[in-house]
């Protein structure tokens, strides 16, 4: 019964009804009105300079914290910026990773190349963008093309046709195939992925236990540092990697795995 609803909330977000928003706007929007109300009775009284324009309601901010400072995003694109930041790579690429995030705090302090499956049309300062399918066979060019090496929730998505890459159960494994060749030998790379149960929540996302994870990465790279952020947003910092834990997930069930690796 579980299982049902979880999915049914989805789809019905996915279908642009979001239950819970929609509860809380009811509750609010009287509030809303008498607020509105009150104002109009006091720009009646005072020097005013300004009229109505559209209604723009927004319901939910008062209730809300001051700004996010937790979750998955927010905790990896700011750890591995810093990553990046102390270790001042001569060239750095990114795959796919949240351009509005990650991408933009790099930007900030040096130049980033971005490759992703969709077109980016947008100049920006820093960033140079280039359009690339990580499932195709891959340029010879980019072959040992650069020294650090970024992928932030991205590899998870491969091959279940999101964004408008082909269905492959196995886009995944070509996908870190070809990272692990665009990156240099002795070369860093910063990687996240969703951790917990394995399995595939489609077409959203896969799900990677922790034990499966360490399978893929240990044939081509040292584990510099493993981090994670646990299913309620919060961040652990440079976590031994036991067995006990592992085979747990860490206790996550969709948690985020995050890992600073070195290329053999």
């Amino acid at each position: 019964m579980k299982d049902i609803i979880f999915s049914l909330k989805k789809w019905l977000i996915a279908l642009g009804i979001n239950p819970k928003n929609t509860f809380q706007a009811l509750t609010k929007t009287p509030k809303y009105f008498k607020d509105k109300n009150n104002l109009k009775n006091q720009l009646k009284t005072k020097q005013n300079k300004f009229v109505f324009g559209n209604s723009y309601p927004c319901l939910f901010d008062e209730n809300e914290e001051g700004g996010n400072a937790s979750g998955h995003y927010f905790h990896q694109d700011l750890l591995i910026a810093q990553k990046i930041f102390l270790a001042n790579p001569k060239k750095h690429v990114d795959i796919g990773s949240r351009i509005d995030g990650f991408v933009s705090h790099i930007a900030s302090f040096r130049e980033i190349e971005v490759f992703d499956i969709r077109e980016i049309k947008a100049k920006i300062k820093n960033i140079k963008f280039s359009r690339i399918d990580l499932m195709g066979e891959l340029d010879e060019n980019l072959i040992n093309y650069t020294d650090s090496l970024s992928c932030l929730h991205t590899l998870e998505h491969l091959g279940l046709g999101r964004y408008g890459d082909k269905i492959d159960s196995n886009g995944y494994l070509t996908g870190l195939e070809n990272l692990t060749k665009i990156l240099k030998q002795g070369g860093k790379f910063y990687f996240s992925i969703p951790i917990g149960p394995q399995r595939i929540e489609f077409n959203a996302h896969r799900v990677f236990s922790v034990s499966n994870l360490l399978d893929l990465i240990t044939t081509q790279y040292i584990i510099d540092s493993f981090s994670y952020v646990n299913d309620k947003g919060d961040l652990f910092k440079n976590i031994s990697l036991i067995e006990d834990d592992i085979l747990n997930n860490y206790g996550c069930n969709y948690g985020c795995g995050i890992f600073e690796l070195t290329k053999i």
